[in-house]
């Protein structure tokens, strides 16, 4: 594929979710919500078919993960203790691997998203992610099943629910390539050196900048992972890679059509004192993560895993302008919601 020495995207329009009622007696968020109940269905049956169980993710705890970039935690008082709301529920899925080798959340999530985040019609204060993790799992092991488990899901929903794409006027043949063969894959240092030729000043050592991300989906026709990120770009729970220090043994899934991210995972750290070190590295206090360590000190296996956002997902499906669409309580970054 060509590419043109400069490429610049627009802001996305400033575009806010009508008042609920408007919103929920909508045919737009009808068929929506039509597709991702499909998507739930179709997730939770392939899951389950490759031996994955399901368990009931915590809503609140004394941490929660430290990693979503730029955005804030949510805290209540539980008790006379500052909890936080999950933002995402990484930490007691590694410590759920005592229990099963192969399990799944369907998680809520809440973040306190940068109030620019508004405009990028990809943030959503308040989301879900289908959340997997897989004892002794290695990366090309978790990338597999979030390949897999995509092309599955879309496969069902395109089967399921014609009308509704109709009704959307989205063209199952966005979904051909998606649907005829494997992902593309490109390390951090090709994305970023792909992104300079495209005019995009990426830094090498951190993480791909939400316009960056767009303007790489843009160039594809089909969902591809960016692996390999730079240390520090990710939480003290990504494992650092033996043959490449510096790098991360994580990756993303992003969409094409400039969609974007809708998976993240990587391998996990499971030794006790390189956690502790990672922590500290990352300006992490130790102390607050006192029952993860306690659980990480009795000896959790290694794994791998990842969190797929639902409402992303069901964006990509259904072609919509953002993803408050696709959530039938939107919380906007910024924005006072019911």
């Amino acid at each position: 594929m060509e590419h043109a020495t400069s490429v610049v995207i627009e802001p996305a329009a400033d575009r806010r979710p009508p008042p609920l009622a408007e919103h929920l007696n909508s045919d737009v968020t009808r068929a929506a919500m039509l597709i991702q109940q499909e998507v739930l269905g179709a997730a939770r049956a392939f899951l389950r078919g490759e031996g994955f169980v399901e368990m009931l993710p915590p809503v609140i705890g004394p941490v929660t993960d430290p990693g979503a970039r730029g955005s804030k935690q949510v805290d209540v008082d539980y008790y006379g203790h500052k909890y936080k709301v999950m933002s995402s529920g990484i930490l007691y899925k590694q410590a759920s691997l005592l229990t099963f080798e192969k399990l799944f959340y369907i998680a809520p999530n809440v973040r306190a998203e940068p109030v620019e985040t508004c405009n990028t019609q990809r943030h959503l204060a308040e989301f879900h992610q289908i959340d997997v993790e897989i004892a002794n799992g290695t990366r090309a092991d978790a990338m597999g099943v979030a390949e897999r488990l995509l092309t599955y899901v879309v496969r069902h929903a395109l089967t399921a629910v014609p009308e509704q794409f109709e009704l959307l006027e989205r063209d199952p043949l966005a979904f051909a390539w998606l649907l005829s063969g494997p992902f593309g894959v490109l390390s951090h240092r090709e994305a970023v050196d792909e992104l300079h030729l495209l005019g995009h000043p990426q830094s090498p050592d951190a993480e791909i900048a939400w316009t960056g991300e767009e303007l790489l989906s843009r160039q594809k026709d089909r969902p591809f992972f960016v692996t390999d990120y730079p240390k520090g770009s990710r939480g003290f729970y990504d494992r650092e890679s033996t043959t490449e220090p510096g790098r991360l043994r994580n990756f993303d899934l992003l969409a094409p059509e400039g969609y974007g991210e809708l998976v993240s995972g990587s391998e996990r750290e499971s030794d006790y004192a390189t956690i502790v070190t990672r922590m500290r590295e990352t300006g992490e206090n130790p102390a607050k993560y006192r029952w993860y360590l306690d659980v990480m000190r009795q000896g959790v296996p290694r794994s791998a895993g990842f969190g797929m956002g639902l409402e992303r997902l069901t964006r990509f499906l259904t072609g919509l302008d953002a993803v408050w669409q696709v959530n039938a309580y939107p919380k906007v970054p910024g924005e006072m919601a019911p």
